[in-house]
């Protein structure tokens, strides 16, 4: 009580006293060596780590934005730690940058641990763990680049998302089976939902075509039975994303 009581009276005779005592005691924690080694190793890892996203995502495309973002995010994370120099108020804004939602359209996964690739490489370099974060980039850096090289996990190209536009007034149970007997290995019915504010139904199904499919007159042959509506094909991995040339 006596400690909490002689604080208390302190700051009561003299508020700017807090704001002075707080940036006296950032300013002899940190020296311009340590400022400049966290910083500077936290630039060179984000662009490090935007140098492995080039190189995983050069064949499917990226956004130069987001190449930047992940640039300046570590620093950025870097230096606020730095500033609140306590590893207690360093864990505790690590949990703040969670909850941060980026206002943009929800991109892949895999981009987004990428983020959080790069906030745990800022977060390491603000708080003085300069080595653990060079170590931490590299392992997983390695392991990016062979999962990537090695295409861990990714789907074969026969596997695709068939979207069947339909009127509400047609039974679609069965009707277009024959047809997707006729061209695919697989069929499932994954979705079936309304558009056009009812008047219109999507099938969506996931289908194993045929490798020797000719995709025209499976296009055709399905145009004929739904009144000659859209329908849609793609990979399952660009299922619901557009991409912008």
């Amino acid at each position: 009580m006596n400690i909490f009581g002689s604080v208390l009276s302190k700051y009561s005779e003299d508020p700017s006293s807090i704001f002075s005592d707080s940036a006296a005691t950032v300013a002899s924690d940190i020296t311009a060596p340590e400022f400049f080694i966290c910083v500077g190793a936290a630039l060179i890892l984000g662009f490090l780590i935007s140098l492995i996203y080039i190189v995983t995502h050069r064949k499917e495309g990226y956004s130069q934005s987001y190449v930047f973002t992940m640039i300046m995010l570590p620093t950025i994370v870097a230096l606020i730690l730095l500033l609140i120099n306590t590893t207690a108020g360093a864990l505790s804004l690590a949990g703040a940058f969670t909850l941060v939602r980026f206002r943009s359209v929800a991109g892949d996964p895999k981009d987004i641990a990428y983020i959080f690739f790069a906030m745990a490489s800022g977060v390491a370099c603000g708080i003085g763990y300069v080595g653990f974060a060079v170590v931490f980039f590299i392992v997983l850096g390695i392991v990016l680049f062979v999962l990537s090289e090695m295409n861990f996990g990714g789907s074969k190209a026969r596997h695709m998302t068939l979207k069947i536009t339909i009127p509400e007034n047609l039974d679609y149970q069965g009707v277009f089976d024959p047809v997707l007997s006729k061209y695919t290995n697989f069929y499932k019915l994954r979705r079936v939902k309304t558009t056009n504010f009812g008047t219109l139904f999507e099938l969506i199904y996931a289908v194993d075509v045929n490798e020797d499919m000719d995709q025209k007159k499976f296009i055709d042959e399905l145009r004929a039975l739904n009144g000659n509506m859209t329908i849609n094909l793609v990979f399952f991995k660009y299922e619901d994303k557009i991409y912008e040339s």
